[in-house]
């Protein structure tokens, strides 16, 4: 069984930052997110409760970053220069982990700033698999890392 193997092309990728990616936090939307995902608890959806604990305010579910307003980051762009430098055609969602290192809530404004953390190349079933991370590093208005998400792609 053969191993994929990470092209020059595809080295050159390994820490290039795309376009950062400006997200909103609403209340309403924080809301509307925790009735969606079966989320009841009242720091998310009650709007008196959240004002009166220590936040003072509507705090997002992990995993809610709040309605992107500026789209500067195109994924499938992405997978395009990967493919080009070498990448497989076929495509499967590998996961995603989450650090949450700060809480977010209604009212804030975070930016991501994602890059191509790692290219591996590996044997799975599939065959020679090329396992891509993208890490996203969210930063609130007042320059905390809040969030530092990283997401895989299979590529065979």
């Amino acid at each position: 069984m053969a191993v994929f193997t990470v092209t020059d092309s595809l080295k050159q990728l390994i820490g290039q930052k795309e376009p950062p990616v400006v997200f909103k936090v609403e209340e309403g939307a924080i809301q509307r997110y925790a009735q969606a995902v079966g989320d009841k608890n009242p720091l998310h959806s009650d709007v008196e409760w959240a004002a009166n604990s220590k936040w003072g305010r509507v705090m997002a579910p992990p995993g809610f970053m709040g309605w992107p307003i500026s789209t500067g980051f195109n994924l499938f762009k992405l997978f395009e220069k990967l493919m080009k430098a070498g990448a497989p055609m076929g495509l499967l969602d590998g996961g995603v982990e989450y650090d949450f290192l700060a809480p977010i809530g209604a009212g804030d404004i975070l930016v991501a700033e994602i890059m191509v953390a790692s290219i591996e190349g590996r044997e799975t079933k599939m065959g020679p698999t090329m396992v891509t991370t993208l890490q996203s590093t969210y930063t609130n208005q007042r320059g905390a890392v809040v969030l530092v998400v990283r997401n895989t792609f299979l590529n065979f």
